[in-house]
């Protein structure tokens, strides 16, 4: 490295794109925002149709991507820029086609599907002609942050083909998805299956009230019942489903750090504007002590995310493994972002419990983070096995 150069410094370019995405949302995506839209899949569904061609023509469309499919094909490190700034907005993210769970899908399929599954599923994906889901998580005793215990099977048919039968529940993104790539457990192994929703075997049971907001997809209930697919349903190899389901989870965490990272910075910039101009006491808010420890200890918290996100990605970007990184940070920032949205609804007092700000609606979506693609206590006892098995030092 050159003396004096700065590891962390942005490049015109991820200037460029941030102060793009910014434009965008807070032109598009920050007054399309509505309390109403937090649950109304179908009415996010018709905000998305309006977005996405306004993303496209802004140049910040599917980030994820590379650029022969229609995306940016920007490093993590790029795109970790784009996505805390699209993550101010509840909406921006669906809008540039870089949310979960299509994000996710479609790097699945563009690392593990066939011609024929990219042609029929990831070109519509890609424009956002339809949407997705990724089938996983169980009612007890079923796969939960354990993924072993799934309980979803798949048998072969005599003459070819598969049957499916299982239960899945918390499928963010299931209401309305053309789609589905779920898991289950045949006798090779785990294995991931494209299923289309209107496939007889398959049902929507209901989609799952619950905190957060503005899932595009909501978060449904899924029965498969002597669900027939073809040979051709197979996504990857038959018995690798567990491999490509970590593959999948470490950049999708890593996603929602950046995107989140970008709503709880939201939610502390307008608790700050009101601490400013709110009196209480004889004096303003922001000159209380109290207040201004919890700016502060926002700010701290807000600086190492940015920084152990940008680290894991460029360890991505370097082509390491980042198991143990990825684990790492999405504790950290899981639990810092709640923090930081815990702080900015304190500062604000009734009005942070309400909804005449966004405040309290980035408050209700964070808290599942700590859920989120991994209870914090289940990473916290990976890595502690793993460090100690290694004799890691700290």
């Amino acid at each position: 490295m050159t003396p004096g150069a700065n590891p962390f410094a942005l490049t015109g370019r991820m200037v460029e794109l941030r102060d793009r995405v910014r434009d965008f949302v807070e032109r598009e995506c920050i007054p399309r925002e509505s309390p109403a839209l937090a649950h109304d899949v179908n009415a996010l569904d018709e905000v998305m149709r309006t977005l996405r061609p306004l993303a496209r023509n802004a140049g910040i469309y599917a980030p994820q991507l590379p650029a022969e499919l229609g995306g940016l094909g920007l490093s993590w490190r790029e795109r970790a820029v784009m996505l805390e700034e699209a993550g101010r907005s509840f909406l921006a993210p669906g809008a540039m086609n870089c949310a979960p769970p299509d994000q996710p899908n479609m790097i699945n399929l563009v690392q593990h599907g066939t011609p024929a599954q990219k042609a029929r599923y990831l070109a519509s994906l890609i424009r956002g002609d339809i949407r997705s889901c990724f089938a996983m998580t169980e009612p007890a005793p079923g796969a939960g942050s354990d993924p072993s215990m799934l309980r979803t099977t798949a048998r072969r048919r005599a003459g070819g083909g598969w049957v499916i039968d299982g239960h899945k529940w918390f499928i963010s993104g299931a209401v309305g998805a053309a789609f589905a790539i779920v898991l289950a457990q045949t006798d090779e192994g785990a294995t991931t299956f494209i299923v289309d929703t209107d496939n007889p075997g398959y049902r929507l049971v209901r989609n799952i009230p619950g905190l957060g907001g503005f899932q595009i997809g909501g978060h449904g209930e899924i029965r498969l019942d002597n669900c027939e697919v073809g040979d051709d349903a197979v996504l990857g190899e038959v018995g690798q489903g567990l491999v490509y389901a970590q593959q999948r989870l470490e950049p999708a965490r890593l996603s929602h750090c950046m995107r989140f990272i970008g709503r709880a910075s939201r939610a502390m910039s307008i608790a700050q504007d009101y601490v400013n101009a709110r009196s209480s006491f004889g004096e303003r808010l922001a000159d209380q002590q109290q207040v201004q420890a919890m700016v502060a200890d926002s700010h701290i918290d807000l600086h190492a995310c940015r920084l152990m996100t940008w680290h894991t990605a460029a360890l991505m970007d370097a082509g390491e493994s980042v198991k143990h990184e990825s684990a790492m940070t999405k504790v950290f920032v899981s639990e810092a972002v709640f923090r930081v949205a815990d702080r900015a609804a304190q500062m604000m007092g009734a009005l942070g419990m309400s909804e005449d700000t966004p405040v309290a609606l980035i408050f209700n979506e964070l808290r599942p983070f700590r859920i989120y693609d991994g209870a914090t206590e289940v990473h916290r006892a990976t890595l502690a096995r793993r460090i100690l098995k290694g004799n890691l030092r700290a």
